[in-house]
């Protein structure tokens, strides 16, 4: 019963997060319709997105103990193959997240309209939060030993990454103009473009 009760936490909080991130994410949006005071809600959805995050976070290692039989499918019979898998995801997509996080600043919790371009790894990609952050899902999940978890956290970064990145370049769009067109046209997404000489 536990891990029915947990797989359900985790399919609607990973659900949740991806709704009030996506709301969190179009500020520019909100206020044609809300007024300034978009900019706050905007705020108190991204905190709520964490918020999910960090429960979905938690079901994830939950499923370590409680995992539903039928869905139990181990990556090796020797754990350390996906603790070591993990590592190798972990380490490059942490540190983009992380510089993403410091070049971003208060942004990464709070929009706020006086944000002008990134600089720092933001010249090179345009959502280096994202790059980094979803394939850490996929990295818990190797280190759980779960080839279920692999599955479904990778399904979720394939699925949702280009929803989201649409809601939010549609906003930035708005916000920034032809400069944020301009910036989309020399910045990959997700990857850096190979510049042409």
């Amino acid at each position: 019963m536990i891990e029915w009760l947990n797989f359900f936490l985790l399919f609607i909080s990973t659900i949740l997060f991806s709704y009030f991130y996506t709301l969190s994410i179009q500020p520019i949006k909100r206020v044609e319709k809300r007024g300034e005071r978009a900019w706050k809600e905007c705020m108190k959805f991204r905190i709520l997105s964490i918020g999910f995050e960090i429960i979905k976070t938690i079901d994830l290692v939950l499923w370590t103990w409680f995992p539903i039989p039928i869905l139990n499918w181990k990556i090796h019979s020797n754990y350390l193959i996906g603790v070591y898998l993990s590592f190798i995801i972990s380490l490059p997509s942490a540190f983009i997240l992380l510089k993403g996080v410091k070049d971003a600043g208060f942004e990464t919790i709070q929009p706020s309209k006086e944000t002008l371009m990134y600089s720092g790894i933001y010249k090179y990609i345009r959502h280096p939060q994202s790059t980094g952050e979803f394939p850490l899902f996929v990295a818990l999940a190797f280190a759980i030993n779960s080839w279920f978890l692999v599955i479904v956290m990778a399904a979720h970064m394939i699925i949702y990454m280009p929803i989201m990145i649409y809601f939010e370049e549609k906003d930035l769009i708005r916000r920034f103009g032809s400069n944020y067109r301009d910036y989309q046209k020399r910045t990959g997404a997700i990857f850096p473009k190979i510049r042409k000489n």
